[in-house]
C-alpha cells in the first residue's frame, strides 16, 4: 500500500519482466506445484469472544490511513458502514527486531488515544472488526528468525489488548521469511484465538505455492482471514491458466484469484484488493463495474471477460480496497458500489 500520492511504478515494470520471464520457463500456472497444496479440509473458525465482531461470509476490508497524504482525512467513525473489515494503517518498526509500535498521527485529528479506542469499541459494537495493518510501502518490519518472530508476536498481541484490535493485517512489501511469520502469527493466534488475520501481498508473492507469501498463508490457513492480494502496481502477471494478463481488467483479477484459489486455500480467504480511485494507486484501478463482473465470474461464473475459471467459486470472502480515505475522496464510490455487492452475494 502506498502511504504517498506516487505509486510503484518500477515495481509493475519488474513484475511485467518476471511474468514474461516465468511464461517462457513454463512455470507458475496451477498446475506448477500441487504437491505443495495444502489439501486439508477447511476449519471452523473459533468462536468470537466477547465484543470481537465475526467476520461475515462475504466481507468488504478496507485500509484507514493514519497520516494525510491528499486523501480525505477521516477519523474511524467516518469510515463508510459498507466496510466490514478496517485495517489501521500502519504499525511501525521499533529498533528492536521484529517489534512492532503504533502511534496516531496528529494529522488525523484525534485528541487522545482514548478517543481512537472508542471510536475501535463503537465499530466493534456495528459488527465490524478493526485490525491493525503491518508494513505498507514504507514499512520497514523484518521477522527472519524465532527472536525477531517472538518480538513481533509480544508486540502486537500488546498493541491487541492495549487498543482493543480485532487482529492484524500483514502488508510487508519488502520481503517475508515464512517460517518466523508463521511462527509469529501462530504466537498471536494462541494468546487471542479469534484473532482476524489478513494479509496484502502483491501480485508477484502470490504467483505460485513456492513462493514465502502463500507459504505464509497455507502455514495459517487454519486460522487465516482473507488474501486480499493487491492487483494493482503490478503490470501484467500470469493467471491460473498460463496466460499474460494486463493489469486493469477483469481477466487479470480472475487470471490471478484462479491460482490462489486452485492451490490450497479455501474461497473464504480469497479477496480482491484494488485501489479505491485512479489517485490511490500507480496504476491497475479498475472501475467498481469491473472488480463487480469479476466477483460474479468467480462465484457465479457470469461477467467474465475472455478467461473463465472452470469451477465456480461461491464461498469467496469478497474485496479489499486501498483505501477508505480515497473512497470518501471518491464519493464513497467503492463502499456504495462494490460494498453493495459483495453483501448481495449468495
Amino acid at each position: 500500500m502506498v502511504r504517498a500520492r506516487s505509486g510503484k511504478l518500477q515495481r509493475g515494470l519488474l513484475a511485467t519482466a518476471a511474468a514474461a520471464a516465468l511464461v517462457s520457463a513454463g512455470v507458475a500456472t496451477s498446475g506448477t506445484a500441487q504437491a505443495a497444496q495444502d489439501t486439508r479440509p477447511q476449519q471452523s473458525a473459533p468462536a468470537p469472544s466477547a465484543g470481537a465482531a465475526a467476520v461475515p461470509k462475504h466481507a468488504v476490508t478496507g485500509y484507514w490511513q493514519n497520516f494525510d497524504n491528499g486523501a480525505t482525512v477521516q477519523k474511524l467513525k467516518d469510515v463508510d458502514d459498507a466496510y466490514d473489515i478496517i485495517a489501521v494503517s500502519f504499525a511501525d518498526a521499533t529498533g528492536k527486531p521484529g517489534e512492532v509500535t503504533f502511534k496516531l498521527d496528529p494529522a488525523v485529528g484525534y485528541g487522545s488515544d482514548d478517543d481512537f479506542k472508542a471510536d475501535i469499541k463503537a465499530k466493534q459494537a456495528a459488527g465490524k472488526s478493526v485490525i491493525l495493518s503491518v508494513g505498507g510501502e514504507k514499512g520497514a518490519v523484518s521477522v527472519s528468525d524465532s527472536a525477531s518472530a517472538e518480538n513481533f508476536a509480544a508486540s502486537l498481541n500488546k498493541l491487541m489488548d492495549d487498543y482493543g484490535f480485532n487482529g492484524v493485517d500483514i502488508d510487508l512489501e519488502n520481503g517475508l521469511n515464512s517460517t518466523y511469520m508463521t511462527q509469529a502469527l501462530k504466537a498471536v493466534h494462541a494468546k487471542h484465538s479469534d484473532v482476524v488475520v489478513t494479509m496484502a501481498p502483491q501480485t508477484i508473492d502470490m504467483q505460485s505455492p513456492q513462493n514465502e507469501y502463500f507459504k505464509t498463508a497455507l502455514g495459517i490457513k487454519d486460522f487465516l482471514t482473507a488474501v486480499n492480494m493487491q492487483y494493482y502496481n503490478s503490470g501484467s502477471m500470469i493467471g491460473c491458466d498460463g496466460n499474460v494478463y494486463s493489469q486493469g481488467t477483469v481477466d487479470f483479477l480472475t487470471g490471478l484469484a484462479c491460482i490462489q484459489l486452485e492451490n490450497g486455500l479455501d474461497a473464504s480467504q480469497v479477496g480482491i484488493g484494488v485501489p479505491a480511485s485512479s489517485s490511490a494507486a500507480g496504476g491497475g484501478y479498475v472501475a467498481p463495474s469491473v472488480v463487480n463482473d469479476a466477483l460474479d465470474c468467480l462465484t457465479k461464473g457470469s461477467g467474465c471477460g475472455s478467461f473463465k475459471p472452470s469451477k465456480t467459486y461461491p464461498g469467496l470472502r469478497g474485496a479489499m480496497t486501498w483505501s477508505t480515505n480515497w473512497d470518501a475522496s471518491n464519493g464513497n464510490a467503492f463502499a456504495s458500489q462494490v460494498g453493495g455487492h459483495v453483501h448481495g452475494l449468495p
